[in-house]
């Protein structure tokens, strides 16, 4: 039986270094945090953590979604955890084969010692351990950590330039063969062995990224470190909600350039066309689970304000039919259709013939399932993962490839992309 009690937390800033540092106690911990950039009518938590191990679901399992499904149902309580990209192997006929230094078992998911989270200014601990109020004066007692010294480190790439430009134009000739009309081309940059304290990076990582699904986990030596502006499933009683992203243009230096900038995006034909395809693979994704007519769009191309970038976001919903289990139909969804392309198993096929590194928890997704059976998963991009025992660092980029796509431009825009995270390091 968990103990709860609430406690008066005006100054979220004030207290986030505390409870970073709180987390060095624990081989597993889910760190979920809104960045006060939540948008949208379906946000519950600003922050959401669990620490502590109370049960851990084994994943000696053929199907995984099963599992996850027993876990539940098994414990009725909060499960938090992760879903790698290539659980789509389970989905769907398919296979990985290529290399992977980060090694993430399939998914992971635990019920939590401890949860805390955060609403407005009230933090609520709920303990299947220590008395809450004894983990208050704990994170009251806890010093801040250590300020962020970057690191001199030296990532490589798996793919040269020419081969990941050779790659896109093969891409388009199976977009002009009619095969797909899109799909998701991503690299890897890794860097090996590198030493790093992972909570004073993830201090200094979510300074920088401030977005609305950032996640920093860890399942012993494995770490994911995430600044995700996008909302993979969530479920609220009955509704099931897809909020994929497509679409990403800067912030301007002047509200006159800002907003110049975001009817520019609102109005690119090219993003439009790629988001409306998308919107139309979700739609199909939720209808698996769904009452006959109830899959929606109450709204499309939404260009969201963020500090460093405006996003043009649109939402699908649905109601979950009654006898379909909740893992299943985050398993009728997964993978996300905004990191994978149109039509998903042809595209998921082809990502797998172009890329070189199996992509992991990058592209999965990280969240959480509460008592009363709602729940929230992110999409893990713009993240870094560590290996701590193998001193691997690795991090992914890429980006929709259709066939008006300029391949330099798209060379371009990965680079573009993993120099935010290189400024991390020296």
């Amino acid at each position: 039986m968990r103990q709860t009690a609430h406690f008066a937390c005006p100054d979220w800033a004030q207290w986030q270094p505390r409870v970073i540092q709180w987390l060095q106690a624990f081989d597993h911990f889910v760190y979920l945090d809104s960045n006060g950039q939540a948008q949208d009518p379906y946000h519950r938590f600003d922050v959401l953590i669990g620490a502590g191990v109370h049960a851990h679901l084994s994943l000696d399992h053929a199907d995984t979604f099963s599992a996850l499904q027993h876990f539940y149902d098994a414990h009725s309580d909060w499960i938090m955890g992760y879903l790698t990209y290539d659980l789509k192997n389970e989905v769907e006929q398919l296979v990985s084969h290529h290399v992977d230094g980060m090694g993430w078992p399939k998914a992971g998911f635990f019920v939590p010692e401890v949860v805390l989270y955060l609403q407005g200014d009230t933090l609520t601990i709920t303990s299947l351990g220590p008395d809450p109020a004894a983990i208050w004066s704990a994170l009251e007692q806890a010093q801040d950590i250590q300020n962020w010294t970057a690191p001199a480190v030296s990532f490589h790439q798996r793919m040269d330039k020419d081969y990941y430009l050779s790659s896109v134009r093969q891409l388009q000739e199976h977009i002009a063969a009619g095969d797909v009309y899109e799909v998701n081309f991503t690299q890897e940059w890794y860097a090996k062995p590198v030493m790093l304290d992972p909570f004073s990076l993830f201090q200094a990582f979510d300074e920088r990224g401030n977005t609305p699904f950032a996640a920093f986990v860890r399942f012993d030596s494995r770490y994911l470190l995430c600044q995700s502006p996008e909302r993979f499933l969530a479920k609220r009683a009955r509704q099931l909600i897809s909020q994929p992203i497509k679409g990403t243009t800067g912030r301007g230096a002047t509200p006159e350039e800002d907003e110049k900038l975001a009817r520019a995006l609102l109005n690119n034909e090219k993003e439009r066309a790629e988001n409306v395809m998308i919107v139309d693979l979700v739609r199909n994704d939720l209808a698996r689970s769904a009452v006959t007519g109830t899959v929606e769009v109450p709204e499309l191309f939404g260009i969201y304000r963020f500090p460093s970038v405006h996003q043009m976001i649109s939402t699908v919903t649905a109601t979950l039919r009654d006898e379909i289990p909740l893992a299943t139909a985050i398993r009728n969804a997964f993978p996300m259709g905004s990191m994978t392309g149109a039509p998903k198993v042809m595209a998921m096929e082809l990502i797998e013939r172009y890329e070189k590194s199996k992509r992991g928890l990058y592209s999965g997704a990280v969240g959480y399932i509460d008592p009363h059976g709602n729940f929230d998963f992110n999409v893990v991009i713009r993240s870094l993962q560590y290996r701590q025992s193998a001193g691997y660092l690795s991090y992914q980029t890429g980006g929709a490839i259709t066939w008006d796509s300029d391949p330099e431009q798209e060379y371009a825009e990965s680079l573009l992309k993993a120099s935010g995270m290189r400024q991390l390091f020296r």
